[in-house]
């Protein structure tokens, strides 16, 4: 299934149903006076984060979310039947934006547009999340259905003895919104294409993820969790490779960026032997001032590097280099192929996590 972790929905909660207009007529109750029922009330659309989901390509697919409005009232005070909810199951981490009209499609009308006009660019930066289910279970109430109307028998009264007014069920809430994912990991693989990132995840973790020697392996983020010493577990997330200007777009951009926000560590993994004729330094360089353009926040996240590819030639001076750089920076020399450095690796994460 294609991974997605941005989409815009429509959201419309049901409708509440009318009051009915209605008298007793029964034989032997003269004047049986007024006994329309109220109209039910409409369904609301609620957003539930559940952990077994893990994207939101069904929403991709099927983006119109719609609750059962209420069923009028009747005769006899018959209360119409509530609507149904809709509950729609969105992933951990999920973050929902209300769209604004000017950024809202157009809509299409074949009689006067030869072809539906192009769809506004949303930028999510720019706009206030209305919440952040960020805890599984948590579900909060998008859209709220209407109220069912009064049936005639609430007017009656002393001096209104043929009561026949009734009022109509409300209309529920509706809008366009923009859902966003970042996956919520403890620590964060952040890297070149080709850096080794997907080899460590496999290393240090039950995760398998596709390796190959080519860039953008990844193309998604994919999650593993580390067993750590005292029944612990840590979560580790492969983020997809990026290229400079990722802050601006390119490449996979912002698709690779939004994830990074909620990992409380940050792991640079550096191929310290330069095997794809990158200089190690200006690696590490370019990647903190990616992660600070998109966030200044990510600048003064925990982070550590793992010199990846320490069984390659000119790695030993490349490495000496960077340390004699980067004096006061934790470096790790490893060779996630060979399993080089891996315990050193996990030790780390014991540190920063265990007593957690």
């Amino acid at each position: 299934m294609k991974f997605v972790d941005q989409v815009r929905v429509y959201a419309k909660a049901g409708d509440g149903g009318n009051g009915c207009c209605s008298f007793r007529r029964e034989k032997f109750v003269p004047r049986g006076g007024p006994d329309g029922g109220d109209g039910g009330d409409g369904g609301h659309i609620i957003l539930q984060a559940d952990v077994h989901t893990d994207n939101l390509a069904s929403l991709y697919y099927d983006p119109n979310l719609r609750a059962k409005r209420g069923t009028h009232g009747q005769g006899k005070n018959k209360h119409g039947r509530n609507g149904e909810s809709l509950v729609v199951k969105v992933p951990v981490g999920t973050l929902i934006y209300p769209i604004p009209d000017e950024l809202q499609a157009k809509p299409f009308d074949p009689a006067f547009d030869e072809e539906p006009a192009p769809r506004p660019r949303l930028d999510l930066r720019q706009l206030e999340p209305l919440v952040d289910l960020s805890t599984p279970g948590e579900t909060y109430v998008l859209c709220q259905g209407g109220g069912g109307g009064k049936g005639n028998t609430h007017f009656k009264s002393s001096t209104n003895r043929v009561p026949r007014q009734t009022t109509d069920g409300q209309s529920g809430g509706e809008g366009w919104f923009a859902m966003e994912l970042r996956t919520i990991a403890d620590a964060g693989l952040v890297g070149f294409p080709n850096a080794g990132k997907s080899t460590l995840l496999g290393a240090i973790s039950a995760a398998h993820p596709k390796i190959a020697a080519y860039p953008f392996t990844t193309l998604n983020p994919i999650v593993g969790v580390v067993e750590l010493p005292g029944y612990e577990r840590v979560t580790v997330a492969d983020i997809p490779g990026l290229i400079e200007g990722a802050w601006e777009n390119k490449g996979l951009g912002h698709e690779f960026l939004r994830h990074i926000v909620r990992c409380g560590l940050l792991l640079f993994v550096i191929d310290m032997a330069g095997s794809e004729g990158r200089d190690p330094i200006e690696d590490f360089q370019t990647l903190r001032k990616e992660l600070k353009l998109y966030d200044p926040t990510l600048a003064a996240r925990p982070h550590a590097v793992i010199a990846n590819k320490s069984d390659l030639p000119e790695f030993e001076e490349n490495l000496k280099a960077f340390r004699a750089k980067f004096r006061r920076l934790k470096v790790i020399p490893a060779a996630a192929k060979t399993g080089e450095g891996i315990a050193e690796v996990r030790k780390l994460l014991v540190t920063k996590f265990a007593a957690a």
